[in-house]
């Protein structure tokens, strides 16, 4: 089971919690999913667009969205937000009016909040991101893990496995590379495990990146702005 099933949704209510808190009747359900991709792409295209990144250490980890009646809050969890904090009245402004002209927001308020993760290094979007970033530069996957993985240790996480599929290193037939370091109990429910699958484009074709991180389960956040 533990190699068959999303190892978030495996773990929800468990060690795990959505990342999306809101409810809506059956017809309107579709509509506020498609709500909530829409202002998730809508904030990463901003983060890419206006903020210049020199690796993927410092993009968005999450986004966590709670709605109700007449409010939408929105939590920016990212690495190292300096760097989009420091105009800070001037980004969350141009945050909010990009999100409304997207939706259309006319009788809801919007709230946006970015909190800094503690151990940006233990996230597995971030760490994904930071591979994608070197195999678009033609860095050799093995590096990019190896440096992935040397970065961890500087973590609490109590273990990591990472597998890349595709034309590594440009090679003419596709194939699947991992590395296990440490413990990743995927069938146990109660381990925190923390997920990610990215995909990136590089010259030579599409490639698969896939984290699972076991960590601590006290993980605190604090909210800055």
């Amino acid at each position: 089971m533990g190699q068959k099933i999303n190892p978030l949704g495996f773990r929800l209510g468990t060690t795990q919690g959505y990342h999306s808190r809101w409810f809506a009747q059956s017809k309107n359900y579709f509509d506020s999913l498609k709500e909530d991709q829409k202002i998730r792409n809508c904030l990463k295209n901003y983060v890419q667009k206006n903020i210049k990144i020199s690796s993927g250490l410092e993009g968005i980890g999450h986004i966590e969205i709670q709605k109700r009646i007449d409010v939408t809050q929105i939590l920016i969890y990212m690495g190292f937000p300096k760097l989009l904090i420091e105009d800070r009245p001037k980004r969350i402004e141009e945050l909010k009016m990009n999100v409304k002209k997207e939706l259309n927001f006319v009788n809801r308020k919007l709230n946006i909040a970015i909190t800094r993760i503690p151990n940006p290094y233990g996230h597995p979007n971030i760490l994904a991101k930071f591979i994608a970033g070197q195999l678009k530069n033609r860095v050799s996957f093995r590096k990019a893990i190896k440096k992935v993985i040397e970065l961890t240790e500087q973590t609490d996480t109590k273990g990591i496995q990472i597998q890349i599929a595709g034309r590594l290193d440009g090679k003419e037939i596709a194939r699947v590379e991992w590395i296990r370091e440490g413990r990743v109990p995927l069938q146990t429910i109660r381990a925190k495990i923390d997920y990610c699958s990215y995909t990136v484009r590089t010259v030579y074709g599409v490639l698969g990146i896939k984290i699972w991180l076991f960590v601590d389960k006290n993980k605190k956040y604090k909210i800055l702005i």
